[in-house]
Order: C-alpha cells, then sequence, then structure tokens
C-alpha cells in the first residue's frame, strides 16, 4: 500500500521547530532534527515559503513563521506542501475494462465516496493548529 508522502509531517516537523526557536533554524539543524537530507528540507522550505508561511533568511540562515502558530492549521501546512493534488488523495486506476460490470462503473461509484473522505479528513486538519500541536511537545 502506497503511504501519503512524508513531505507533509517533515513541513509540520520543521513548522513547530521554527515556531520554538527560529534562531536555531538553518536547513542543517532542521535536517539533523527531521533526520534527513538538508535537500529535502530545503525544497520543502521552498513550499513553505511559496505559500506564505514562512520567511527564509539568506546568508546566515534561520527562518520565522509569517503568521501566528494559532493562524496555522494543519490543512495550511498540508496544502502548502501538495500532498495531493486538488481531490486526488485517492487515485482510482485507469483504464478498467470497460465490458466488465464493475469496471464501466469503477470511477463513477468509487469516486463519490473517496471525494467524501478526503473532505473528511480536510476538516479535520482544518480543526487543529500548530499552536496546539506545539504545546504537546513541552
Amino acid at each position: 500500500m502506497k503511504q501519503i508522502s512524508t513531505r507533509f509531517s517533515i513541513a509540520v516537523h520543521t513548522l513547530c521547530l521554527i515556531a520554538v526557536s527560529p534562531q536555531d533554524c538553518t536547513g542543517d539543524f532542521i535536517a539533523g532534527s527531521v533526520n534527513t537530507n538538508p535537500v529535502v528540507i530545503r525544497r520543502i522550505m521552498g513550499m513553505l515559503k511559496k505559500a506564505g508561511l514562512v520567511d527564509v533568511r539568506a546568508g546566515v540562515g534561520g527562518a520565522s513563521l509569517r503568521k501566528d502558530p494559532h493562524r496555522i492549521t494543519l490543512l495550511d501546512i498540508y496544502r502548502a506542501v501538495n500532498v495531493a493534488e486538488e481531490n486526488q488523495l485517492f487515485r482510482i486506476h485507469e483504464a478498467p475494462n470497460i465490458q466488465c460490470s464493475i469496471g464501466r462503473s469503477i470511477e463513477q461509484v468509487l469516486q463519490a465516496e473517496v471525494s467524501e473522505a478526503q473532505a473528511a479528513m480536510e476538516r479535520r486538519l482544518e480543526q487543529t493548529t500548530l499552536a496546539e500541536l506545539i504545546v504537546k511537545f513541552e
């Protein structure tokens, strides 16, 4: 089974670090905490910057949040790192056999169900802010 991209959890981890200790948040510091390559962190930081969630200081490094952690939801972060294209969290296999009664209708029947599941997940992510997560780490 294919998992949702780890970009989401890495982005949440990164934003929590920035919120707690922005002065320490160089790419290398974040990569060490996440235990990944700094290139991965730079890519995710670029996505977070493009979404208006962080400012990144060139040269000496470091980063800061552009919004108060109480105003950043998990849904904001999820969307910022493009975990799934719009309404595409679940992909339906391509080119089923249209001669089969199931194959002919699988996309239409299943799409309504998975769209509803994705909407429910997004509503839940929208209910949690970065600030609410940060207090759980203390």
